[in-house]
This record gives C-alpha cells, sequence and structure tokens, in this order.
C-alpha cells in the first residue's frame, strides 16, 4: 500500500506532524507501509500487523530504495534516515488528522455490509461536477488506508470520500473520528462478517460508529429499508434516509426501469417529484447506491443537473460487474467479492439482462459467514432457483451448498454442476467452454479469496 503526497514534505516536519525524532530533513514524495512498494522519495513505515511486523522488512525497503523509514525500534546498526515514534499506526493517522484541519474538505465517510465501494464511487462522481474530488482508492478502507488517503490531499482538493472496512466492533470508531466526516453514508446491513461479529444487529452496531466522528452539523445518510437502520433513526435526527420499498423514507425511488446498459428510475425526494435518472450501470442494488450519492450531492449544495451528469459519468472500478462480449456469448465479471446479499442482487442483473437467451450462473465461495455459512450459501440457491436460472456451476467445497439450495427449490439436476478444485481454475474452464452456447449470457461472482476470475482468463484465451 503506497501513496503519492500532493503537498511537499520533509522528514522533519512529518516528524513534527506525528510528534516524532528524526535525523535528517530529507524530501519525502510518498509514503508505503509495504516494503515492495517503493516509489521515488519514499518513507517506508513500519507497520505492526496482525500476521506480520513491518520492522522485519526495514532493511528490504531500504535495499528497493526507500529514502527513510518510519519505526518504533532503530535496527541495530541501522545508519540511514529514520522518523522514531511510539506508534507507527498512531503516527500516521496523526499526520492524517493534520493534513484533514488544514486543508478541511468537504468530507464523505462510506460504509455498508454490501455496495460500499461502488456508492463511493457514485459519490466521487457526483461532488467531482463542482468540486476537485479526491477520494480512496482500491483496499483502502482501514486505518492505513483512510491515513494515507487523507495524507495525500492537497490545498487544491475541495471534498474527499473515504470508504471505510471493519472486520470488528470499534474499528470504524477509530477510522470515523481520522475522517471527521461532513456525511456518513451506511448503504446497508448484510450478513458479511457474521463469523467475527456473531449477528446482524452487532454488524450494524459497528457499522453506526461512523455517526460517531460526524461534524456537529454533519448528515447521516442511510438504507431506510433496512430495519436496523431505520430504527435509529431517531436517536440521530439529522439525517437522510433513501429506500426503494420503505414509502416513508426521506427518498424514495419508483418507476424502476433497467435496459441493456444502463438503469432508469424516479425518485421522490421530500415533496419534489424528480423523474428519469439514468445511471449506465445495471441493477436495483445499484439505484441505492445512486441515491446515497444523490442525497450525498444535496447536502453539498449541488443542484440537479450537476448531480445527474456526475451519475452519468459514473464507471465501475476493479472487477466490479463488467458486462462484455466474448466468444459469442456474454460475460457479467463480478469477482471482487461476494455476500448472499450482493449474490442475489447479481443473480437479478442477469435474470433481468438475460431475458430470452439462456442464463449461466457461476458462483463461488462466499467466506466469513460464520456457522450461518451453510445455509446462506442454500439461500443463494434458491434465489438461483427461483429467478429460473438455466444453468448453474458452483466452484468450490462450501459452494456446493449453492448447488444444494438450488436443487431444494426445484432447479433441475441436470441444469447444475458441482466443481470443487478452486486451485485447478483451468478445469472449470474446459468444462464451460464445451458447454456454453452461442448467445448465453454468463454471471462470475464469488468472493475475492476464490479469484473465479481465473476461470475467466482460462475461458477466454
Amino acid at each position: 500500500m503506497i501513496i503519492g503526497l500532493s503537498e511537499k514534505f520533509d522528514s522533519r516536519i512529518l516528524a513534527e506532524l506525528c510528534f516524532g525524532k528524526t535525523n535528517s530533513d530529507i524530501e519525502i514524495g510518498e509514503i508505503s507501509i509495504d516494503s515492495r512498494e517503493i516509489g521515488e522519495k519514499t518513507l517506508f513505515v513500519a507497520v505492526k500487523g496482525e500476521n506480520t511486523d513491518g520492522h522485519k522488512y526495514i532493511d528490504s525497503a531500504v535495499k528497493n530504495g526507500a529514502v527513510c523509514i518510519m519505526c518504533e525500534k532503530i535496527p541495530d546498526g541501522f545508519t540511514g534516515n529514520y522518523i522514531l515514534v511510539e506508534d507507527t499506526i498512531k503516527a500516521i493517522s496523526d499526520i492524517a488528522t493534520s493534513c484533514r484541519e488544514k486543508y478541511d474538505p468537504f468530507t464523505v465517510g462510506v460504509t455498508g455490509s454490501v455496495g460500499k465501494t461502488t456508492t463511493k464511487e457514485f459519490i466521487s462522481y457526483v461532488l467531482a461536477e463542482k468540486f476537485p474530488t479526491h477520494k480512496s482508492g482500491g483496499n483502502f478502507n482501514t486505518v492505513y488506508g483512510i491515513s494515507l488517503t487523507l495524507a495525500a490531499l492537497s490545498k487544491l482538493h475541495k471534498a474527499v470520500v473515504a470508504e471505510m472496512g471493519m472486520s470488528a466492533l470499534g474499528e470504524i470508531s477509530q477510522l470515523t473520528n481520522i475522517a471527521h466526516p461532513n456525511v456518513a453514508v451506511i448503504t446497508n446491513i448484510g450478513t458479511a462478517h457474521l463469523e467475527a461479529l456473531g449477528s446482524r444487529e452487532n454488524i450494524a452496531k459497528a457499522k453506526l460508529e461512523i455517526i460517531e466522528g460526524l461534524k456537529p452539523d454533519g448528515v447521516w445518510v442511510y438504507n431506510g429499508d433496512e430495519p436496523l437502520l431505520w430504527d435509529k433513526r431517531d436517536e440521530f435526527p439529522n439525517n437522510l434516509s433513501f429506500a426503494i420499498k420503505n414509502e416513508e423514507a426521506d427518498i424514495f425511488a419508483k418507476n424502476i426501469r433497467i435496459s441493456e446498459n444502463k438503469t432508469v428510475f424516479c425518485m421522490r425526494y421530500g415533496n419534489e417529484e424528480i423523474t428519469d435518472i439514468e445511471i449506465p450501470t445495471i441493477g436495483q442494488h445499484n439505484v441505492y447506491n445512486a441515491m446515497a450519492a444523490f442525497a450525498v450531492g444535496r447536502t453539498a449544495g449541488l443542484s440537479d443537473d450537476e448531480i445527474r451528469r456526475g451519475l452519468m459519468n459514473y464507471r465501475p472500478s476493479g472487477m466490479r460487474q463488467k458486462i462484455y462480449d466474448v466468444n459469442s456469448y456474454t460475460i457479467i465479471e463480478d469477482c471482487y467479492n461476494a455476500s448472499p446479499e450482493s449474490m442475489k442482487a447479481s443473480l437479478s442483473v442477469l435474470a433481468e439482462l438475460g431475458k430470452g437467451r439462456r442464463t449461466v450462473a457461476v458462483l463461488g465461495e462466499m467466506r466469513e459467514l460464520g456457522n450461518t455459512s451453510d445455509e446462506l450459501h442454500k439461500s443463494v440457491g434458491r434465489y438461483a432457483a427461483e429467478l429460473k436460472i438455466d444453468r448453474l456451476y458452483t466452484y468450490g467445497e462450501s459452494a456446493i451448498k449453492i448447488a444444494v439450495g438450488a436443487l431444494e427449490e426445484g432447479l433441475d439436476e441436470s441444469a447444475i454442476i458441482g466443481y470443487n478444485k478452486i486451485t485447478e481454475p483451468e478445469g472449470l474452464a474446459e468444462i464451460l467452454k464445451n458447454e456454453l452456447k452461442s448467445g448465453d449470457i454468463v454471471l462470475f461472482k464469488a468472493s475475492r479469496a476464490i479469484a473465479l476470475e481465473k476461470v475467466i482468463e482460462y475461458l477466454v484465451k
């Protein structure tokens, strides 16, 4: 994880910002916490994580070109440039806090079980219509990621959008108090992290920590179709809710229409009626994401025309819902991550786009579901059967429960193939090559750890 600094810093200034000591005043252009990711003028920060200690990689970072290190203990015999601090994680967050306070951009924090990255992207495109906007990239949704994102701010940035992830209670609390957002967005409460947190109620409690860091006049934007959030609305009155089912929500979407490459919907915003909002992506779940971005845009003072343009400029990032044609069939590639909720959303997209065509779902394991894993995998299979998906391929041992659920719901056994060998993606690719037909539309969806995209790579060779 590496990020370039927008403003000019040297080791002396950085040491002052994080209450450390330094033996140099060398210019710093980048900060990295990965000894393998070293660019020009890079400060390597030796972070202690759950599985390793960055102090072990100081020599490697220096050999790769790091001009300075930040550490809690200077290695024996080290003669290079250093910044010595008590706690490297706190030091990075101190630098981030200083930059955020100095430039004071309009700040948006985004969390949720599903859709937070897409919502972050929608919000970023919307705010960019009026403000030079900075956003967290890739997997920059941890303490390190949020801190590095804020450390890269400059006087040119007037807005910043930060994604906030978590795997335990207390983590989002730490993140939101670093970012101190003007708007806190919660996309939904799902079942990801059930293994660690035990219940959806605990997941909601963890996500709601984002409100703790809001500025005094800050606004909480949330999914009004989620009872675990809706029931908290009186505890933080300065809020905006968005929904597709709950007509009491502040923002209510209706008349949703999906075509081959876009979704169009109308919306009631308070007492206003807003018609024919377009987004260049598919699915009802993306309407939720767009409504959250609309709420943020209004809160930031953008006009409806500016917000509409921003939503239309959206482009998916990473491996999220890329739709393309190859070898006479259509692929929906959505391999970045998966939960029961996002699986079902993607299956809905497959069914909608696949009207009049043969629909094929290639679904891999979902991780971090704890002792509910079997039942949640089955629920995805039942949903696939309800949608009358034509062919179902499961990938990985846990994913066989998806097949079980589909069978229970009535999908014919001849339409299901289970493939367990995730270390041999070429095997499933070969099966698909032999069975896919011209005109098929094929969804690929699994947790990131499964690397389902490797099957696609072999398939299209």
